[in-house]
């Protein structure tokens, strides 16, 4: 049924053009005449007969094609200066017009070409191309009428009644004869006169008659220019916010006929706005339609055999997005066939068919348009690109071995990276997918790869339907509103204050929400864009208020916004952001709410970037992966912090020992005695600035630079260990070189191929504790001792 569709969408295509292009030979053919010569002219006329000759061939139109030919050869002399412009050759040419018209005309109706004799007219073209032409044409009436006019389906009553089963053919083929020996009457009249059908019969192939020209296919369609759709669309974008804002104004309206008002002006505005967004709709075959002839071409060139396959091809999509992707897809599908599918000798190596195949995939899915190149090549291999990214000095070899293989896979997106080994004209220059994520990426769309190795490479996008108006969810945090985009949010959730302290807990200090049976990351949306720290549910000081989660996901990782408050859907219009927070990540667009308020529009790719959850996610798989391999090995493994001073030096600790990781702002450290202090969790929190009593470190840190505390914890007292940086959480064997002399500092051990110092965090705090605790009286004490 799908290929059906094609062809007709195909035949139709090729109508529409067919006669816009034969209106428009008319009027320069009668201008050409007039003046006498005009290359543009010419050159017009012939590119539109080519071009009918060339697609009617395509489509297996062979009289069609014939006649165009014989008319393209006599408009090459013509446009070679060989023949000069005439009566007789216009008049030529307009009967070649309207014997094409009249053929698109039985094709347009029946489906398939005519057995009409079109003998004459070629041979009368030909002898004027060829000069021999002898006789004056005079154009006859029938012909001289028909020039300008509008293009009908060329189907006779005649052949209605008889495909109406009311007469045979030999009744129609008399009714004619009699007409041409000169019966002023029309077929139908002579037909009902002779009683060979009544006249009901023929008022029925009359009515079928006119609806076949009102049906007709090039008055179903019009041409508009992009631009002028794309202001228009933009006008009903302020429409759009125009109605929001009314609809806000009049919600607490009593007036029932204003409220009517507002109801109707909704309604037509959401049918015009779904209306001019249908408008610039375009299935995505449109793109694909070249990718035949590249895979073809391709596949030659590389001496590959290649079968491609498309699928969903009528997925539709928004026409700037369907020119934004464009070339994207074409660098991807040479991606594939050069680098991923395999040369048939060495897939028959590999117990392969010999030849390859390539799959496009397109599907609507959650508001959004995913596309898949799917290959069944040798795939790719992680750990060449590390060793590539080490050699081009993109990596340390340190980072590249903490990549797990998604990450690694996503090398090939970065900037001037390529695994081929030469350089040829189809890639290699390293430059090409990194654009690919780029230009996906500008459209609001993400790009993912997976592989394994032998059985085949998948890229995945995933793109919005449309740019200019989507829905969201606006939501508050901070006193402010934020807009989400709908296609990333899966469901909303509300927890009471008692709930939120069962059912949210703490793994690593992270707060997390056990969701029908999965652990699922929160995030609060006031800590991501900077502002103050909210506890948690179970933390001292908590709110008892209910907590408002949306549950979002982006890369296929499920996580929790907390926000303020959750208002309600709306249609939004997305703005552009300003110069000034354009490169904030968190940030993807703005909005004009319904009380002229401006709303960023948060990028939920960019939230989960910040709030490291997409690290953390791979993080967490490659420590998994890590540790199944020591448990196989037999070996003991630690979990520990690493921290890190100037930039060079690394110290750890077990994270066992570790109550919490904070951040303090400069202006909370308060002085007490000789001690740096916080007010903490009720209690007065002593500071320990490591670089200042450990021998050998130094720190960088500014003054004005917010303080990375490690927060140990030892019965009811808490002690801060302020540090440059958080480096990692890791989880590996480790061999502790021990010093002779012992102290704060057990030893040294190499993790992740760096010489790291381990901290004795019990013996640093206890001499804290011991010095801090003798000149700091608890409060309880100093009061039995005042009143004492």
């Amino acid at each position: 049924m799908s290929d059906d569709n094609e062809s007709n969408e195909i035949l139709n295509e090729f109508l529409v053009e067919s006669y816009e292009g034969l209106d428009q030979l008319d009027r320069d053919l009668i201008e050409l005449e007039s003046r006498g010569s005009s290359p543009e002219l010419i050159g017009r006329v012939f590119r539109c007969v080519h071009t009918i000759k060339g697609t009617c061939g395509f489509l297996g139109f062979g009289t069609l094609e014939s006649v165009a030919h014989v008319g393209e050869n006599l408009l090459s002399k013509v446009r070679d200066g060989a023949i000069g412009i005439s009566p007789e050759l216009t008049s030529t040419l307009l009967s070649m017009i309207d014997a094409v018209r009249g053929m698109l005309n039985d094709i347009e109706a029946e489906g398939k070409e005519r057995d009409t004799d079109h003998s004459a007219l070629i041979a009368r073209l030909t002898a004027l191309t060829d000069g021999t032409a002898t006789e004056t044409l005079v154009a006859r009436p029938d012909v001289a009428m028909s020039v300008g006019q509008s293009h009908t389906p060329a189907r006779r009553i005649g052949d209605i009644l008889v495909e109406q089963g009311h007469v045979n053919e030999g009744d129609v083929a008399a009714a004619m004869q009699e007409q041409e020996s000169g019966v002023e009457a029309r077929v139908g009249e002579i037909l009902v006169a002779r009683g060979v059908t009544s006249a009901s019969s023929v008022k029925e192939a009359l009515d079928t008659q006119q609806d076949a020209r009102a049906s007709h296919v090039a008055d179903s369609s019009i041409r508009v220019d992009v631009s002028l759709l794309d202001r228009l669309m933009n006008l009903v974008g302020e429409l759009v916010l125009a109605r929001n804002q009314i609809l806000q104004c009049t919600a607490s309206n009593a007036d029932s006929a204003l409220v009517g008002t507002t109801q109707r002006l909704n309604l037509i505005t959401s049918e015009l706005q779904e209306g001019v967004m249908k408008t610039r709709m375009q299935p995505i075959g449109n793109v694909w339609s070249k990718f035949p002839r590249v895979v073809r071409d391709l596949a030659v060139t590389c001496g590959k055999q290649v079968t491609m396959v498309m699928e969903g091809a009528e997925t539709e999509l928004d026409k700037t997005i369907i020119e934004a992707i464009k070339d994207p897809l074409t660098h991807i599908v040479r991606n594939s066939i050069d680098h991923g599918i395999e040369s048939p000798r060495d897939r028959v190596m590999n117990d392969k068919s010999p030849e390859g195949r390539l799959v496009l995939r397109a599907f609507h899915e959650g508001g959004q348009v995913n596309i898949e190149i799917i290959d069944d090549g040798a795939g790719i291999d992680p750990a060449r690109l590390r060793n590539k990214a080490i050699e081009k000095g993109l990596l340390t070899a340190e980072a590249a071995a903490r990549l797990s293989d998604r990450e690694a896979l996503h090398l090939i997106f970065a900037p001037g990276f390529s695994t081929a080994a030469k350089i040829t004209n189809v890639s290699g220059r390293g430059v090409g997918m990194d654009v690919v994520k780029t230009n996906i990426e500008k459209i609001g769309g993400t790009v993912d790869v997976t592989s394994t190795q032998g059985v085949g490479t998948t890229l995945r996008i995933k793109i919005p339907l449309t740019l200019a108006i989507i829905p969201g969810l606006i939501v508050g945090s901070g006193g402010d509103r934020f807009a989400i985009p709908q296609v990333s949010l899966l469901e909303l959730v509300r927890l009471e204050a008692e709930e939120a302290r069962q059912r949210v807990e703490m793994i690593y200090d992270s707060p997390v929400y056990r969701l029908r049976g999965k652990l699922l990351p929160l995030v609060r949306l006031n800590h991501i864009l900077g502002r103050a720290h909210t506890p948690w549910p179970n933390e001292a000081g908590a709110s008892e208020d209910a907590l408002n989660i949306v549950i979002l996901q982006t890369d296929g990782i499920p996580f929790g916004l907390v926000v303020d408050q959750i208002n309600d859907t709306e249609e939004i219009v997305v703005k552009p952001l300003g110069k000034l927070i354009k490169s904030i990540s968190a940030f993807a667009g703005a909005t004009i709410m319904g009380d002229g308020r401006v709303a960023l529009i948060l990028d939920v790719h960019g939230l989960a970037q910040r709030a490291g959850l997409l690290a953390n996610h791979d993080r967490d798989r490659a420590a998994a992966e890590q540790r199944a391999e020591t448990r196989t090995a037999g070996e003991p493994t630690q979990t520990l912090l690493l921290f890190g001073f100037g930039g060079s030096h690394r110290m750890a600790l077990p994270l066992s020992e570790i109550a919490r990781l904070e951040e303090f702002s400069p202006n909370m450290v308060e002085h007490t005695g000789r001690y740096d202090v916080v007010q903490y969790r009720d209690r007065i929190m002593p500071l320990v600035r490591l670089a200042t009593v450990l021998e050998g470190v130094t720190s960088t840190a500014n003054d004005t630079d917010l303080l990375q505390v490690i927060v140990y914890a030892h019965e009811d007292q808490y002690v801060g260990l302020v540090v440059d940086q958080i480096l990692d959480i890791v989880e590996s064997t480790v061999n502790v070189q021990r010093r002779r002399r012992a102290g704060t500092v057990l030893g040294s051990a190499v993790i992740q191929d760096k010489v790291t110092d381990i901290l004795d965090i019990r013996r640093l705090v206890h001499g804290v504790e011991e010095d801090f605790l003798a000149t700091s009286t608890p409060i309880e004490s100093r009061e039995v001792a005042l009143h004492g």
